[in-house]
């Protein structure tokens, strides 16, 4: 595993990007994956969280419990603007190779919030594509195993379960252990892959 995430992420980042770009305006309304989340919340789910993480990397408090704002007409330039922003608050954070202590889990890697960041925008591009019949055939295989193989260690039985339970991932949808990685991620996350 390489020892500096962020070039990781960065890819995580374009590709979303990219995803999003293939959008179409008819798109906005239709159901994903992520559970009860419409393509538009989805995306203003994605751009909201680029700002709260900039605020977790550059040593602030993220609000979780802020509401998420809208997302303009823009919404590619939103989205870049802040995975910009994101990329160079890690940068600008130095070292990531220690250990930090993470509020409800004690000592982690220092580079766990990067990984949960890739694990986050893997998960959510494949969202986005499989909702607009965007093909994930050319989608970035290491990103998907670095956020399967993070996601693998941090999600824990505890986080999964309806939304009436306020948990954000479903049950794991079995799959063969030689799916395509993407596949594999998806059904891990609780998704139908198939």
């Amino acid at each position: 595993m390489a020892t500096d995430p962020v070039p990781l992420l960065s890819r995580a980042l374009d590709q979303a990007g990219r995803v999003i770009a293939g959008l179409q305006p008819d798109q906005a309304d239709l159901p994903t994956p992520c559970r009860s989340w419409t393509v538009r919340k989805l995306v203003e789910h994605m751009v909201g969280d680029l700002a709260q993480f900039t605020t977790a990397a550059t040593g602030g408090a993220p609000d979780w419990s802020a509401p998420t704002p809208p997302v303009g007409d823009d919404r590619v330039g939103e989205f870049r603007r802040g995975a910009d922003e994101l990329i160079a608050a890690w940068r600008a954070a130095g070292d990531l190779s220690g250990t930090i202590t993470q509020p409800g889990m004690g000592e982690v890697p220092a580079r766990f919030p990067v990984d949960m960041q890739i694990a986050e925008f893997a998960v959510h591009a494949w969202d986005l594509a499989r909702a607009t019949g965007q093909q994930t055939d050319s989608f970035d295989q290491e990103v998907a195993e670095a956020a399967l193989g993070w996601m693998s260690a941090a999600l824990v039985p505890a986080f999964r379960g309806s939304e009436e339970e306020g948990k954000s991932f479903g049950p794991e949808v079995p799959v063969a252990a030689d799916a395509p990685p993407y596949v594999r991620l998806a059904a891990f996350a609780g998704r139908q892959p198939g």
